[in-house]
């Protein structure tokens, strides 16, 4: 498994910029948010000042009338102040959630349009990374990054004009410490920020690992690798905790070197204020209004480091989501021709095609099907077939020459139509943890349980199917675990079949299911193909004899074609490997 490496430079404003294009469709709520913090930068710090006027006022002067006043005014104050900030939190959390929703959508709906080329070199659990958890990291970016960070920096803004304009001497003793405690943010900042860059890679590289194992862990298990594996993710979680344990170190040297610094601007307020008290120069109320300042105005510094640092986990994710959307290997939709009746005739011209530039897997390949007939593919492993039925239905792009349907090449139809004429029934069947029902219908609306029906018993699928509780409303669970190999085989034949296509692109796969099995999935083909083009790789030659044209494929060339009896005559390529399954046959 290749692992995932921390990207370098985090706070990129372009990244930002491109963040908030998701922020346009809800301005209303992003400017209350707005409105809403600079409300809240200037209800905290106009308390102090209250204070200092009641103190040195109605208290001095045993004004008690007015001191009621004052109290209801503070009172009146951190009423507005819960509300404020509740409603801040709220509607930042609210922006947060339904911008990270877009993305979810977007990122989703670009990943199923990548080609599978890009899923055949990128693990599984990289791209579950990006779409849960990297998205959940990047809504702190909107709910309490970014808004957060500005309502700091305002009240930083308010509390000093406010305790300039009561005491600028007292004001530049009391903060005489804050160059150390900007500079040791800075080196928080910098330490946290390449801890966290390390954490979300250890994150991206265990979900991976995690991903890979649990989902291939019958060949874990066959072959006995429990203990290799099991040291593998050992040290994959061992560099996963020791960058968790990094970031947790350097919260824990930071936040007590804050504590201290502002503790020791406290202990200077009081002993350079206590002096000018003494000598009359300070009035005790605004000693006490500069003691609350210096704590709040210490704490927004401290929170800008935090939020910084979830800032920039944020855009940590982001990039990496950015990445993800970037990433342009996906099949070009460019065509506009669609076709309501396909008939089934295909045709393969010249084509060439390499998974790897130049490592060719096809080399000039031309044949052509015209509608209703069978055409088999036969060869040894790694000769090309899966490649043939991938190009047809665009899964691959092909390299070099023309695939047509109808005499169309099937780059210049629309997608979703071609794919609409095509049913690729595959060897290994895949199942959804769902009904059978939705299994089958991949829950389209139009196709209603009475045309399942109807499917299933067609391909003789119904009677297993009704024996199962609940029916077709039956849970298969992941993969579709508690059915057995030819069941669903079976299933997929239904699935393909109520979809009603012209063209039938089969892996025909009998070679792992019993005898009795085989027969029911033979005669379930043969309904199957019944008055449709179909495209057959054969695993069995014997099951194929009947093709009205049988193509054998030798490392990516047609290198015979004709039906089974004039191939067997020619001795040739067909006639060998026809010998060749006959004696394993007979050995058996």
């Amino acid at each position: 498994m290749e692992k995932e490496k921390a990207s370098g430079n985090i706070v990129d404003l372009s990244i930002l910029k491109r963040l908030f294009v998701y922020a346009k469709p809800y301005l209303g709520v992003f400017y209350f948010i707005i409105f809403l913090t600079i409300a809240l930068s200037l209800l905290g710090p106009i308390r102090p000042k209250i204070i200092q006027s009641t103190i040195d006022n109605q208290v001095a002067s045993g004004d008690y009338p007015g001191l009621i006043k004052m109290i209801l005014i503070l009172v009146s104050l951190l009423v507005g102040q819960i509300i404020v900030q509740y409603l801040h939190t709220y509607y930042s959390g609210w922006l947060g959630q339904n911008i990270i929703r877009d993305i979810r959508i977007k990122l989703f709906r670009h990943t199923q349009s990548l080609k599978l080329k890009f899923f055949d070199k990128t693990p599984i659990g990289r791209l579950v990374t990006r779409n849960v958890s990297d998205i959940e990291t990047l809504a702190e970016v909107f709910s309490t990054g970014i808004a957060g960070i500005l309502a700091d920096v305002l009240q930083l803004v308010v509390i000093l004009a406010f305790m300039l304009s009561m005491n600028w001497k007292l004001t530049l003793v009391s903060l005489s410490l804050l160059p150390l405690l900007i500079v040791a943010t800075y080196i928080f900042k910098e330490k946290i920020k390449a801890a966290f860059n390390e954490v979300r890679a250890a994150v991206s590289n265990l979900n991976s690992f995690v991903q890979e194992h649990i989902t291939g862990m019958n060949i874990v298990q066959i072959f006995n690798s429990e203990e290799r594996e099991m040291e593998k993710f050992k040290e994959i979680n061992k560099e996963h905790r020791k960058a968790n344990i990094n970031s947790v170190f350097y919260y824990a040297i930071y936040f007590p070197v804050a504590e201290v610094i502002q503790a020791a601007g406290i202990g200077l307020i009081a002993w350079y204020g206590g002096g000018q008290l003494i000598r009359g120069n300070v009035e005790f109320g605004v000693l006490i209004a500069f003691i609350l300042y210096i704590q709040a105005f210490f704490r927004p510094i401290r929170m800008i480091a935090d939020r910084f640092n979830m800032l920039q986990m944020g855009v940590v994710s982001s990039k990496r989501i950015l990445d993800l959307l970037d990433n342009t290997d996906h099949i070009t939709d460019n065509g506009r021709y669609i076709s309501e009746e396909v008939e089934g005739n295909v045709k393969f011209e010249n084509v060439w095609f390499a998974y790897n530039e130049e490592d060719w897997v096809l080399k000039d390949i031309s044949f052509d099907v015209k509608k209703g007939e069978t055409i088999a593919l036969v060869g040894a492993t790694g000769a090309g077939k899966t490649s043939v039925i991938n190009l047809l239905s665009r899964f691959y792009e092909i390299n070099k020459g023309n695939i047509y349907v109808e005499g169309t090449d099937i780059r210049a139809y629309d997608l979703d139509n071609l794919r609409s004429h095509i049913a690729v029934v595959l060897q290994d069947v895949f199942l959804f943890s769902d009904t059978i029902y939705n299994n089958i219908t991949l829950k389209n609306p139009e196709i209603s349980k009475e045309k399942v029906k109807e499917a299933a018993e067609l391909v003789g699928a119904l009677p297993f199917i009704e024996k199962l509780p609940g029916g077709i409303d039956y849970n298969v669970m992941e993969r579709g675990s508690t059915l057995s190999v030819g069941q669903r085989q079976l299933i997929s034949f239904v699935r393909a079949l109520v979809y009603e296509p012209k063209i039938i692109v089969l892996d025909e796969a009998t070679s792992s299911v019993d005898t009795e099995t085989e027969e029911l999935i033979q005669n379930a083909v043969q309904k199957l193909m019944y008055g449709r083009t179909s495209i057959v790789i054969a695993h069995r030659l014997s099951t194929i004899q009947n093709a009205d044209r049988i193509i054998v494929l030798e490392k990516g060339e047609v290198v015979e074609a004709g039906d089974h009896e004039s191939l067997l005559g020619k001795g040739r390529y067909y006639a060998q490997l026809h010998q060749m399954q006959y004696k394993k046959v007979a050995a058996i």
